[in-house]
């Protein structure tokens, strides 16, 4: 199943060699409840300002939402989130010269979010929620983030139980990468979803055993940025989780992490280099 260990991805006119270094991918959060930053850019001027601030601090990709995916959340109506992203991607897309992802797993808002001028998809459900997902996804040529989760966001942390949470993972992963090879989509990247559908000992044992997620031969995401994992381990609100994310995204990047999804760009950005430095060749 292995690709070409280069990781050559085309996202429109922009090329990344997602072997090269750690990328950032930032997070645009266009929500009034997302855990950690929600209800600070509602607004799409402000939103895009974010968006520019983060691409000046390192980020390689803008991820922007529409719908908060914390855990207990309710779902958001599709024109309410059609509302809150297309306008920003698409005024986003005319100013920013890095690759802009759409959070979401709806194939309406995935396909509106793809003309505005997205080119990549970053599903939560892998592309199982909504099965016209594939068909979407293939019909742009977009890239595809396919997310390991167990449950859905209301009900993921109620009681998510494995009888080994790595195993579980990685079949669902190969299952689902299989799904989109076999449906044409090209550029996929694997994510194993911290927080979503796991406890806290699940998460450390994800961020520990990363290496093995690679075998599944493309690159691979990590998102521990300022999760409840890491409050758990300090104690603090999401808002002080700063240097704790930092050093999940130093053990996610010396473990195999391609990309890292994070809210603090200028921190990150300064520890993937420094990870980047430290990591042997061996483990690229």
């Amino acid at each position: 199943m292995a690709m070409n260990s280069r990781f050559k991805f085309n996202f429109g006119r922009i090329e990344y060699d997602l072997s090269t270094r750690t990328f950032i991918m930032g997070i645009l959060n266009v929500t009034p409840d997302s855990f950690s930053d929600g209800g600070k850019y509602l607004e799409p001027e402000k939103a895009i300002e974010h968006a520019k601030r983060m691409i000046e601090d390192g980020a390689d990709i803008i991820d922007v939402g529409g719908e908060s995916t914390r855990p207990g959340s309710d779902p958001v109506r599709l024109e309410e989130e059609l509302q809150r992203v297309v306008p920003v991607i698409k005024e986003l897309s005319k100013v920013v010269n890095v690759p802009i992802s759409i959070d979401t797993y709806k194939s309406k808002v995935a396909e509106a979010a793809l003309d505005a001028g997205a080119c990549v998809v970053n599903d939560i459900s892998a592309m199982t929620f909504d099965s016209d997902m594939v068909k979407v996804v293939k019909k742009y040529g977009a890239s595809v983030v396919l997310m390991h989760i167990k449950g859905t966001p209301k009900n993921m942390q109620e009681n998510p139980t494995y009888d080994n949470v790595i195993e579980e993972i990685l079949k669902y992963l190969m299952d689902r990468v299989n799904v989109a090879r076999d449906n044409g989509i090209k550029q996929i990247i694997i994510d194993p979803g911290i927080g979503f559908g796991k406890r806290f000992e699940h998460n450390i044992e994800i961020i520990r055993n990363l290496k093995v997620f690679r075998e599944i031969g493309y690159p691979l995401l990590v998102g521990p940025s300022r999760k409840s994992f890491i409050g758990n381990i300090l104690n603090l609100p999401p808002a002080e989780r700063v240097e704790g994310t930092a050093a999940a995204v130093t053990a996610c990047i010396l473990n195999g992490a391609n990309i890292v999804r994070v809210h603090d760009v200028k921190e990150m950005k300064r520890v993937a280099m420094v990870a980047d430095a430290l990591k042997s060749r061996t483990n690229q």
